[in-house]
């Protein structure tokens, strides 16, 4: 049995009859994140793309359905079919989780493809191969080539493809393209009719379920989750993170209907130990093969850890531990994929004296787990948070999140049509934190400057930091602001 490392329960035991559970009987650097093309004429195609990317319904625009995705896979020729693929659903941590799997594929000698959302910089972050986004180039290339493709199912459809389909269906080509031995998916929204689920994930992986998109989704734990269940397929291997009681029931009832093998973090795997190390964390976690010890992260955060259970467990069961053998995977090809793992925009500290954080939290849930994560890994005297968040979301769950942490706070917008008004933001934040530590900044560069003026009001040597927080979009341009990519 795994030691409980946190509080959430573990114990899923009351809701496993009928279940089958999965028991025993570092990779290359990741690239940053990319800046626009330096090659005038490139960004200048890039730009053009976007452009016409952008005529097509955004993200939150949705009609629940794949079978726009679906026409397009088959006149591409189901490029997504032409290798297996790892799936991972749930509220946070996907694209953490999903980077970690990546690395640990990679050091073990596997071409891989990830696809994740939304991107912090570039568009073109969205689609990696070897652990690296796909050139600008090839971005463009891989759109022109099924361009026609695309414009011919627009024109037999209710609906046109969406940017977010158009986005999947480049990606699976581009996989096929190049082509990879592994594809690690990451859902957009939810799961059954997700874009991305016209792939049958061999791996299943569900990280932590919690409110959000509740609109779309469902709104209790247990109702979203039965829309993320729509990603496990038959016969496959699902990977479960600590759930709410409610959705694990949901979860695990649909692996039976599927015949699906289940591990479950805190009982089939999960994290042993746990110690706070310079700039990321030392781990003992737990297989389904066995004991993986001295893992050192360069993440911050207990969550952080979590996700990385659940990415090791999802590589042991790709590679048939736990079913065809009991064994670890080489514990130094691990370390080393731990190591050089990144994950930009997750408590990514991006400019010391004051120390500056970004961090993409923007539902409650991921704000506490991010205000517990910066007071257990930095040591701040006095914290500034800049919030710019998306109008859609439960902002004053996020807020409330942050209070205890947060000495002042100055809200602020992003540029996105989605980002809440800086002044609404604010009467939200009065009522939360109080009107005197409450500062409003409509643009984010002003914004930026008087959290750190406000974080250096206790001098130099004083641990003022600043945290920028609500929105992966908020995130992204603080980073560009900040000199990042």
């Amino acid at each position: 049995m795994i030691v409980a490392e946190t509080d959430r329960d573990p114990d899923l035991a009351v809701i496993e009859a009928g279940s089958r559970t999965l028991r025993t009987q570092g990779g290359p650097a990741q690239a940053d994140v990319p800046a626009r093309p330096e090659d005038p004429e490139v960004d200048k195609a890039l730009r053009e793309v976007e452009a016409e990317l952008a005529t097509r319904w955004g993200e939150t625009k949705l009609e629940p359905s794949v079978s726009r995705i679906a026409a397009l896979m088959d006149v591409l020729g189901d490029p997504q079919r032409s290798y297996p693929s790892i799936h991972i659903t749930g509220t946070n941590g996907k694209t953490s989780t999903a980077r970690m799997i990546e690395a640990l594929l990679g050091a073990f000698e596997l071409r891989t493809g990830r696809y994740t959302s939304p991107h912090v910089q570039s568009v073109t972050e969205r689609i990696s191969l070897d652990g690296a986004p796909i050139s600008a180039e090839r971005f463009i290339e891989t759109y022109q080539d099924i361009k026609p493709y695309i414009e011919m199912v627009d024109a037999l459809q209710e609906f046109r493809l969406s940017f977010f389909e158009v986005l999947t269906g480049m990606a699976y080509a581009a996989f096929a393209d190049a082509p990879i031995d592994v594809a690690v998916v990451e859902v957009g929204m939810g799961g059954s009719w997700d874009a991305t689920n016209v792939i049958d994930g061999d791996v299943a992986v569900v990280t932590p379920i919690d409110l959000d998109h509740t609109d779309r989704l469902g709104e209790t734990p247990a109702e979203i989750a039965a829309e993320k269940a729509g990603i496990v397929k038959q016969d496959a291997t699902v990977i479960l993170a600590q759930q709410p009681v409610d959705a694990a029931q949901v979860l695990l009832k649909k692996a039976v209907e599927v015949d699906a093998t289940v591990a479950r973090e805190g009982l089939e795997f999960g994290v042993v130990d746990r110690r706070i190390a310079v700039g990321g964390q030392l781990l003992t976690l737990r297989g389904l093969g066995g004991e993986y010890p001295e893992v050192y992260l360069p993440l911050h955060g207990a969550h952080q850890a979590h996700n990385a259970a659940v990415a090791l467990a999802a590589v042991e069961a790709f590679f048939g531990v736990g079913a065809q053998r009991a064994q670890t995977l080489d514990i130094d090809t691990v370390r080393k994929a731990f190591a050089a793992v990144s994950s930009p925009g997750r408590l990514e500290v991006v400019r010391h004296s004051p120390t500056i954080v970004l961090d993409a939290a923007h539902n409650p849930a991921g704000a506490r787990a991010t205000a517990e994560a910066i007071g257990e890994a930095f040591d701040f005297s006095r914290l500034i948070g800049v919030v710019g968040a998306s109008g859609d979301k439960n902002v004053r769950g996020l807020l409330e999140a942050f209070e205890p942490i947060f000495a002042e706070i100055v809200v602020t917008q992003n540029s996105s049509h989605r980002a809440m008004d800086a002044d609404e933001l604010a009467a939200v934040a009065v009522e939360v934190f109080g009107e005197e530590r409450v500062q409003v900044e409509p643009r984010l560069p002003d914004a930026l400057e008087a959290a750190i003026t406000l974080a250096e009001e206790e001098g130099e040597f004083a641990g003022g930091g600043v945290l920028v927080t609500g929105s992966v979009i908020t995130v992204g341009e603080a980073r560009l602001l900040l000199g990042k990519g």
